[in-house]
């Protein structure tokens, strides 16, 4: 029976990963933890909460050795935008707290899930159908951190045996939990700005395409990644998936089918459109799809839908 220690638990990812994988593994196997000092999403009080800084590596071990966890899922770090404005605290907490998770791990025997990113690319990089296995030249703090992430993590497995695993997810749209700083976030905004004021201000330009993933899909990602076959594995801890490309005009033009007076307007951010400007177009998970069965479900069109109804359901409006 697996025992999951969930970081960064309150996080856009985390918040529904734990209940998703609590309804497969039951909800007393799956530990949520973060800093904060309570649980501040209600859903999530049906398991186990601890208080876990990933900086201080005895506080993942005490955990750890609390609940017998043999499988860490390390999602706490800190994303692209805030990374820029606070470059210290992203290496301390993305790479130092990864180097205490994978410590624990080895020590423990206990397996690693972590997430890396397209940030891990940049400007150097095929932009288009972008490739498994390709050039990575990342300009910002967040993107160093997921290559070396990705780095330490085939070290620990090649080195160590500890078994990591991981995708480089592209930017995750989800109804449940607002994002907490990157450079997609405007794919999650603006459904909320459409139903609401039927009208948005986009921070990244018009004609900038990015890879995106509705969150049941990423969630799949995890799970299925974490129980596939260790045997057919080659890349391990740094899959491209993806589900769809689009550019902020395209969502714009999906929302209008159901919200026919929403208008799309532009106030660009500098930075973000600078970050935005380094990935690619859209990622080759071909990889991913021969090694473990990556299948997304969603496509703009049916996460739209979804994603208006839901909100809908939880503005009520």
């Amino acid at each position: 029976m697996k025992k999951i220690l969930i970081t960064g638990a309150m996080g856009q990812i985390g918040t529904e990963l734990t209940l998703a994988m609590r309804k497969v593994y039951g909800d007393e196997n799956v530990i949520a933890s973060d800093i904060r000092p309570d649980v501040c999403d209600d859903s999530l009080r049906n398991g186990p909460y601890e208080i876990v800084d990933i900086a201080k590596a005895q506080q993942v071990a005490d955990v750890v050795k609390k609940y017998g966890v043999n499988q860490i899922v390390n999602l706490a770090a800190i994303l692209s935008a805030v990374g820029e404005a606070k470059p210290n605290l992203a290496w301390e907490v993305n790479m130092g707290g990864l180097f205490n998770v994978l410590e624990v791990a080895r020590e423990m025997g206990c397996g690693v899930f972590t997430p890396s990113s397209i940030a891990a690319f940049g400007p150097s990089t095929p932009p288009d159908k972008t490739p498994q296995d390709t050039i990575q030249r990342p300009t910002t703090m967040y993107g160093v951190t997921k290559v070396a992430g990705e780095l330490l993590c085939d070290y620990y497995f090649q080195k160590f045996g500890v078994d990591t695993r991981g995708v480089r997810f592209p930017g995750l749209i989800s109804h449940a939990a607002l994002p907490g700083g990157g450079t997609t976030d405007y794919a999650v905004h603006i459904y909320y700005e459409a139903l609401r004021q039927k009208k948005y201000t986009s921070f990244i330009a018009e004609g900038t395409s990015m890879d995106m993933m509705y969150m049941p899909d990423a969630l799949d990602a995890v799970i299925d990644l974490m129980e596939a076959d260790p045997a057919r594995l080659v890349h391990r801890n740094a899959f491209n998936v993806t589900a769809m490309s689009f550019a902020p005009e395209h969502i714009a033009a999906e929302i209008k089918k159901h919200i026919p007076e929403f208008v799309i307007s532009y106030d660009v951010d500098p930075v973000r459109q600078g970050i935005a400007n380094s990935w690619p177009n859209s990622l080759d998970d071909s990889a991913a799809r021969e090694e473990w069965g990556w299948n997304p479900k969603f496509n703009l069109a049916s996460m739209t839908e979804d994603m208006l109804q839901a909100l809908k359901k939880k503005l009520a409006l």
